[in-house]
């Protein structure tokens, strides 16, 4: 038995997850992202056009005082220019969350089949769909691959809190990642040589950030997963898999001898 594949990544297969990974991230960037890249252009075309519109319809040179028409449209155009880049923001967010989650639920399901070529048993398919995703961590360096000691470990590690937060708010995966990645949350006055000690505590979900190339390192970190994780894995490799895997196995078989 000692000889006996447990878990197969067919190269085939393995070349598949990451071109269709790369497709998303690729038409996402030119598809989605890429209506941002003038932002500043269209601000100041919004500001304009606001003047225009309020010269025209409201603005009467014998009454009016030609400076409040300048600074209202120039209030609109920074209101214009906050709102698009929120919208960027939310936009990159949701495309990291896009991947992100593909890439989970693919892992989950090729281990389901991996799994369901040596042990039949429903138990094991619910267990291995709702383990959270520091459990598949664990059944994966069971198998002997030093996961977290990978170079990119942390980029998905990272990616998996970011959008956490995105998706949940402030929790658990807020606290997480303001101690290990606290980058990825920007204080409103960061920057302005402010003492920021006494407000860390005060950030939230409403204060996470990422940048394109923050996507582009989680992207990568998601494609090496796929590149690195091993061809084929023999039962006698998997010397300590985790108690919660090796509990809904014997549940499984339990109920099997019971029926």
């Amino acid at each position: 038995m000692g000889d006996y594949v447990v878990f197969q990544m067919w190269s085939g297969y393995r070349e598949s997850l990451i071109r269709a990974h790369q497709f998303y991230v690729d038409q996402a960037k030119s598809r989605l992202l890429a209506q941002f890249s003038n932002i500043s252009a269209e601000a100041d075309k919004a500001e304009e056009d606001w003047r225009t519109e309020r010269a025209k319809r409201f603005f009467d040179p014998d009454r009016d005082d030609p400076s409040e028409l300048y600074e209202g449209a120039e209030d609109a155009g920074i209101e214009f220019y906050q709102l698009l880049t929120e919208m960027q923001e939310r936009t990159r967010l949701s495309v990291i969350a896009g991947f992100f989650h593909e890439w989970e639920k693919k892992l989950r399901q090729w281990l389901v089949d991996e799994i369901n070529h040596w042990h039949r048993g429903d138990l094991t398919k619910e267990r291995i769909w709702k383990a959270n995703v520091e459990e598949l961590y664990e059944l994966l360096e069971s198998f002997g691959w030093a996961l977290k000691s990978t170079t990119w470990f942390s980029a998905l590690d990272a990616c998996r809190l970011v959008v956490n937060v995105h998706k949940h708010g402030d929790g658990p995966s807020l606290a997480s990642l303001k101690a290990a990645y606290p980058k990825f949350l920007v204080h409103p006055l960061a920057g302005t040589g402010l003492t920021l000690t006494p407000l860390w505590d005060r950030l939230t979900h409403e204060h996470l950030r990422v940048n394109d190339a923050d996507l582009e390192e989680f992207a990568d970190a998601i494609a090496s997963f796929w590149r690195e994780i091993p061809e084929n894995v023999v039962d006698s490799q998997v010397v300590a898999p985790p108690s919660w895997f090796v509990k809904v196995l014997e549940k499984d078989r339990a109920s099997k001898v019971k029926a």
